[in-house]
């Protein structure tokens, strides 16, 4: 038997090995193996079946080891794999280690306990005899003749203070039995769970749901691939379109993959799923995925789902590559989401590569929004996808009261720049007084961000990266949030020695401080990178959110999407500018986007919500859209702007960036590649650049940049990519292909 190997070795290359007889029943297509590359052993993915061509058999070496006796990649992965390494023009080695947890690749042990029980019932003779030659053992097997249970084997030694040779000669007499059990860690199975987040039995859908989950219940039952759109307001009972559709996945023998966009969705996630499975299917268990686990959690929740022991995986973007079997239904939430994309090689967007897997399975793909994305908007309207409508809240809650605020007029009644207005400060006074909830957004950690001298202009910048650093007041320091410098906030200009430099802009830090001023008597908790470092600190954080032990809840975009509390009536978005004004042809789309989603969080429950939104342009679109939550004005007014530049969705953009210590050399041959592109693919290919990129160095890195654009990535990623590898790049300069990029900047 010969197969062909993928090593996971640093290179892009399918190697060849005969398999050994006594490994030839465990090897097939997708094993995880270990096969000797040069004078070292590395793991490999069993790719293909059958000899080389033009290489001698009797020279092939020999597979050292299969690590599991099951695939560690499924045919439909090894398929995925395939096809992002084209599309995404990533290296394959690379994609395989991206689908494959680094504990399962590390051969991590599983966490086993030794249990210890009765095997045979001594009569009081042999009892009496054996308390009397040897009473530590008569000790020993009288407490496990009195457990209905095997018992921990460390446990019982340790209460009886016994040692294991006492075990072990009973074990040997026969009379106890030891045996060695798996024990599983599982995710999210501890104090921080929430089990009663969701009835056990499903609400009475309104017509809306209704027709929502026949119509996905229908694509399961065809058995054929589909992908629809469920797009709805916020408040709108999505999840429970989501779980219905589970139900008749699972009530079918399929699989499901559930993904969200922020690790911070997770918990509330899983606690529904649990608390829905436990009474509609019970023995099905979920299991979550996402960086964060701890090895032991990563491994067994790999082996559960690779084992068919469990059939149901929720997680964040990598939790698209679990090995789900059977697989029938793959949900994507808050489906407009940057996070789904990737942003280190290899650079896949994970909502496009779950519809790919979907179709590779033959299975149902439900892509859900209050704010599709643009691009799956459009397919919904070409037909590509069905479009599911939810247009009303439900049990006919109102959508929340959205009050705008200028704050170019609130300079001016306050006689200064303000970080909360008058508005916003009496409509917390009043949650408050009445043991109602409050959120708070900015999207920007820190006090501010940045320190400038109003003498002379200077603002503290980083050394390594073309940004000015952020301060941050809680322990007076200064910190760039792109490569990780840091130093202490000075006291006087470093220019001009002035003492009256200050923070400019806004940040979390900042906005706590203020509603502390405001609200001296409130129960105040801030969530963001900085705070949430901690393991399951955004769990307890949200827990007590939920309890009530906290009265305003201030953060970044981690609490701006997904989550439900019902007792939340006011959301301020302190300011809704920040992402509007960036160098990129989505800006407008993210902050309507950003807006309609953090409003929703209000008004979920009986009372009614209300959101206060503080800007400097309130008559700009994304604003004003918002305010009505009016998805389709929006997209009908901002897919004008689309067609007529060519931006997605009317073709695909490719961002090819140049990185390197020296910027002349860069922009050299940044535009000596940008002519041979041009000569090689004509009119097939837009070009755009090259230029510097809006950030223009990173980490001591210069950085330019060129933009490409076209029809059909397919029918060009090939070609590019082969004369990206033929041609003559220099030392220095490191190069990265994105494909369908979610940020310009």
């Amino acid at each position: 038997m010969i197969v062909g190997v993928h090593p996971l070795a640093g290179f892009d290359k399918l190697l060849h090995y005969q398999v050994p007889e006594p490994l030839r029943a465990s090897v097939q297509l997708g094993s995880l193996v270990r096969v000797p590359v040069g004078h070292r052993i590395s793991l490999g993915i069993v790719g293909v079946e059958g000899p080389p061509k033009d290489f001698p058999i009797d020279r092939l070496k020999s597979v050292a080891e299969v690590v599991h006796p099951f695939p560690a990649l499924p045919p439909d992965l090894l398929q995925l794999a395939r096809w992002m390494a084209h599309y995404y023009a990533a290296p394959l080695d690379g994609i395989i280690e991206t689908m494959i947890p680094a504990p399962v690749r590390a051969g991590a042990g599983l966490k086993q306990e030794k249990l210890l029980s009765i095997a045979q019932q001594l009569t009081a003779e042999e009892f009496a005899k054996l308390e009397k030659r040897a009473p530590q053992q008569a000790k020993l097997y009288q407490f496990l003749s009195q457990q209905f249970q095997p018992q921990k084997k460390s446990l019982v030694l340790e209460r009886l203070g016994l040692s294991a040779a006492v075990v072990a000669a009973l074990v040997k007499r026969g009379a106890i039995r030891e045996e060695t059990r798996r024990v599983e860690r599982i995710a999210y199975a501890d104090d921080f769970a929430e089990p009663e987040l969701v009835a056990a039995l499903p609400p009475t859908l309104n017509q809306e749901q209704r027709a929502a989950v026949s119509d996905i219940e229908a694509s399961l039952a065809s058995g054929k691939f589909g992908t629809s759109l469920l797009h709805g307001v916020t408040g709108s009972g999505k999840t429970e379109v989501y779980l219905h559709a589970i139900d008749a996945a699972l009530k079918a023998g399929g699989g499901v993959i559930f993904l969200v966009p922020e690790v911070a969705l997770t918990p509330q996630t899983v606690a529904r799923l649990r608390s829905r499975l436990e009474a509609i299917a019970p023995g099905h268990r979920c299991v979550v995925w996402h960086s964060l686990l701890s090895e032991g959690e990563r491994l067994d929740g790999w082996l559960a789902l690779a084992t068919g022991e469990s059939r149901v995986v929720v997680g964040a973007r990598s939790a698209i590559f679990a090995p789900i079997q059977n697989l029938r239904l793959i949900v994507v939430d808050e489906e407009h989401e940057p996070a789904y994309k990737q942003d280190e090689t290899p650079r896949y967007h994970g909502r496009d590569v779950a519809v790919v897997r979907a179709k590779l399975n033959e299975a149902v793909c439900v892509l859900g929004s209050a704010t599709p994305s643009l691009e799956s908007y459009t397919n919904a309207l070409n037909g590509r996808y069905r479009l599911l409508e939810l247009k009303q809240r439900i049990d006919s809650r109102r959508m929340p009261d959205i009050d705008i605020v200028d704050m170019r007029i609130e300079i001016t009644r306050q006689r200064g720049l303000t970080t909360l207005s008058r508005k916003l400060v009496d409509a917390m006074h009043a949650r408050l007084a009445r043991g109602e909830q409050t959120i708070l957004f900015i999207n920007r950690r820190g006090y501010s961000s940045s320190m400038m001298c109003p003498k002379c202009g200077h603002i503290e910048e980083c050394q390594h990266c073309s940004v000015a650093l952020t301060y941050h007041r809680a322990d007076e320091t200064l910190r760039c949030h792109l490569c990780g410098e840091q130093k202490e906030a000075p006291a006087r200009c470093p220019q001009c020695g002035s003492t009256e430099i200050r923070w400019r802009g806004l940040g979390t830090q900042r906005v706590e401080e203020a509603v502390r001023r405001v609200l001296p008597r409130a129960r105040i908790e801030r969530m963001d990178a900085d705070t949430m470092a901690k393991k399951n600190r955004f769990r307890e954080v949200l827990g007590n959110f939920r309890s009530g032990k906290i009265d305003v809840l201030i953060g970044t975009q981690m609490i701006g999407k997904g989550l439900d509390f019902p007792n939340v009536t006011l959301v301020g978005l302190i300011d809704a500018d920040i992402s509007m004004h960036v160098p990129d042809f989505r800006a407008t789309e993210r902050t309507f986007q950003l807006l309609v989603q953090v409003a929703g969080r209000a008004g979920r429950g009986d009372r009614a919500g209300e959101v206060v939104v503080q800007t400097f342009t309130p008559q700009s679109e994304a604003v004003q859209f918002s305010r009505h939550a009016d998805f389709a004005g929006f997209a009908a007014h901002e897919m004008q702007m689309r067609e007529q530049f060519r931006y997605p969705p009317y073709r695909h953009m490719l961002h090819h960036l140049f990185r390197g210590a020296n910027p002349e050399k860069l922009k050299f041959f940044a535009e000596q590649w940008a002519k041979q592109v041009e000569q090689h693919f004509g009119d097939r290919i837009e070009l755009r650049g090259p230029a510097a990129a809006p950030i223009e160095k990173i980490k001591d890195e210069y950085r330019w940049q060129l933009w490409y654009f076209t029809a059909s990535v397919p029918r060009v990623i090939g070609e590019l990519n082969q004369l990206r590898n033929e041609f003559a790049w220099p030392d220095g300069l490191t190069q990265v292909l994105d494909v369908d990029p979610v940020s310009l900047v």
